[in-house]
């Protein structure tokens, strides 16, 4: 029972923690949204699924 409320308490804290980032950030978006820009997420050079832009283009949404 202890490390179910540990849990709850810490998964209370994360989510009130991106709550308040969205809530601190201009237009509550977050930054990095296009998996393309990220060589970890990207092994395979795919284009953008949100954009459309290759893994060499800049992504529009930043």
């Amino acid at each position: 029972m202890k490390l179910f409320l540990i849990t709850v308490v810490m998964m209370a804290f994360v989510f009130a923690a991106i709550a308040i980032k969205i809530l601190l950030k201009k237009n509550g978006e977050f930054a990095g949204t296009c998996a393309s820009q990220s060589p970890f997420l990207n092994k395979e050079g795919e284009s953008c699924s949100y954009c459309g832009k290759s893994a060499e283009e800049m992504c529009p949404n930043d």
